[in-house]
């Protein structure tokens, strides 16, 4: 193949791959797509999957050492070395995520969202919202049990009521949920 066949070659499968994006994935701007990227940093969007690749390299030279206990040392190394070299692809997945972000929000809605998060009040709630959910969920578990008892006490009251109304012996009070204590 000569070099302008390749060149031509090269053009049109780059046109065809920009022909499969969505439309609006070729009308996004550069400034949309660092305003994207900002707001991605800012919110720690990709921060979950920091981990994966630790890991993938801990799971890999666990199985293969396995197999090859004598080779721990060469594995160990091995494994460490190339996930090093793979340490650069995570700019894709930040790169993935300004896609994405920049197809469902506006320019002026990230750069609001980045200049938010990146200001202490957005810190601070990025810091604490693990905390803050985490007891938010332990209320939301007692508050639902409450209510669940408390439902359950006011129908057998009122069950009991309507029978002794209609002249019939009184049924049962439901069971107090698990970890509660009878009220009369």
């Amino acid at each position: 193949m000569t070099l302008l066949s390749f060149a031509r070659a090269a053009l049109l499968s780059g046109a065809m791959v920009a022909l499969a994006l969505p439309a609006s994935a070729q009308d996004i701007s550069e400034s949309h797509l660092k305003a994207a990227r900002d707001a991605v940093t800012a919110i720690q969007a990709t921060a979950m999957y920091d981990n994966i690749l630790p890991q993938a390299a801990f799971a890999l030279k666990q199985e293969l050492i396995q197999q090859n206990p004598d080779m721990q040392e060469v594995i160990s190394k091995t494994v460490d070395e190339q996930a090093l070299k793979l340490v650069t692809r995570r700019t894709d997945l930040e790169r993935e995520a300004a896609q994405v972000y920049a197809k469902a929000m506006s320019e002026e809605d990230l750069r609001n969202i980045a200049n938010f998060y990146n200001s202490e009040t957005g810190k601070k709630l990025l810091e604490t919202a693990p905390i803050v959910t985490r007891e938010v969920i332990k209320a939301a578990d007692i508050w639902q049990r409450g209510v669940a008892r408390d439902l359950a006490q006011a129908v057998g009251t009122q069950l009991q009521e309507l029978d002794k109304a209609a002249g019939k012996t009184a049924p049962a009070q439901p069971a107090p949920a698990e970890g509660e204590q009878p009220q009369n």
